[in-house]
């Protein structure tokens, strides 16, 4: 057991899954579009023309680093709803009668699909999965087989556990069977490389908070050819496909987000893939009889930036993630099971995790460092440690 306690941090924040503090270059190339550059992007007057190229601009940017057309790119609030519009766009533009997805998607996918299922439009069908979130393919192959064009959602990593999916191979199948594929890949764009030319969905989004961008916006790619009705009506704002005046500045440093995410990428990975071994390798040290969710020890098979610790039952189990603020510890976490008020966790409750253990997950970033992993460890463990009497 640890026996000295590392200097505490102004705050240890690691919930970077959920939001991540926004990059300092990004605010920078934001300011101009909240102080100067004022102009409706509709307007045809200079002050208009003037932040309509920036949007414009941005539109390459995020395209090139996609290798897709800027045509192909739609700014939208965020994930959520970009998701939404890929859901029912695709069902009720495209005729489709079947959707595939798995319980352990983001409620952004899941809810959608379920109020779908629920008027009547589709069938909504599941694919299995194993005790650790593997996605079993080869029954996505037997519910796609036989069946006239299907809406498929799965996403590249998992927002809880880190999991990550195969959407390469998960591409061609659906492209085997003429199935319409999105993948939500909210939690892992601008942490690995998107190329939509190397692989086969229609749709695939990204929300600039999650890589130190501004909250409120986001993007959906949408491959050339297909044309899916609006979600929001009213204008014909993002070439009618997404009404309402453009959110300026959010635009602006949503390209300038993932801009430097992906000429950062390598030492960003390396960084916080060390960050989260010794994550774990301390937490295995301090912690009797801790263990992980899902895929997420496994460096080859989850998101580097996510880590699922799961913990053994214990008085503080109720109020862990409250002992840990009061710790300056800022994580998340969940249960398998749903109490009074409180909703647990849908992704744990699906893979059968034991309602009894405490799940905290820690999401790192760029700007987490080494004392802050030792620090949060230190916290946790300290409610573990057995009180002397």
């Amino acid at each position: 057991m640890t026996t000295t306690s590392p200097t505490a941090p102004a705050y240890a924040y690691f919930d970077n899954a959920a939001t991540t503090p926004l990059d300092p270059e990004v605010l920078e190339a934001m300011l101009p579009f909240l102080t100067q550059h004022y102009g409706n992007p509709s307007s045809l007057h200079g002050p208009g023309r003037q932040v309509r190229a920036a949007i414009e601009n941005a539109r390459k940017t995020v395209a090139h680093l996609l290798n897709a057309a800027p045509a192909e790119i739609t700014f939208t609030s965020g994930g959520t709803e970009a998701d939404n519009y890929a859901a029912f766009g695709s069902v009720r533009t495209l005729g489709l009668k079947h959707a595939i997805t798995s319980k352990l998607e983001h409620h952004a996918v899941l809810h959608p699909l379920q109020a779908l299922a629920k008027s009547g439009e589709i069938e909504l069908h599941y694919v299995k999965h194993d005790a650790q979130g593997r996605l079993d393919l080869a029954h996505l192959e037997e519910l796609l087989a036989g069946q006239s064009r299907t809406f498929v959602s799965l996403m590249h990593a998992n927002n809880e556990i880190g999991n990550l999916n195969d959407i390469a191979a998960i591409g061609d199948i659906c492209a085997r069977h003429e199935a319409v594929f999105h993948t939500d890949t909210v939690q892992t764009m601008g942490h690995y490389r998107h190329d939509v030319q190397q692989l086969k969905n229609q749709f695939l989004v990204g929300s600039a908070h999650k890589f130190h961008g501004p909250k409120g916006v986001g993007f959906i790619y949408t491959r050339s050819g297909l044309q899916v009705s609006p979600l929001i009506h009213g204008g014909s704002q993002e070439r009618n496909v997404r009404s309402g005046t453009e959110n300026v500045a959010g635009i602006v440093g949503l390209a300038k987000a993932l801009e430097i995410a992906v000429r950062d990428l390598a030492s960003h990975q390396a960084h916080v893939q060390g960050l989260k071994d010794r994550f774990i390798s301390k937490l295995r040290a301090d912690i009797a009889d801790v263990q992980f969710n899902g895929l997420s020890e496994f460096a080859d098979q989850s998101l580097y930036t996510v880590l699922s610790v799961s913990l053994p039952p214990s008085a503080f189990s109720e109020m862990l993630l409250f002992n840990l603020d009061i710790s300056k510890v800022a994580a998340s976490g969940g249960s398998a099971c749903t109490s009074g008020a409180q909703t647990g966790s849908h992704v744990l409750e699906a893979l059968g995790c034991d309602p009894e253990r405490a799940t905290v997950r820690f999401s790192m970033s760029k700007m987490n460092t080494e004392a802050e992993v030792d620090y949060a460890v230190a916290a946790l463990a300290k409610l573990y440690r057995p009180v002397a009497v």
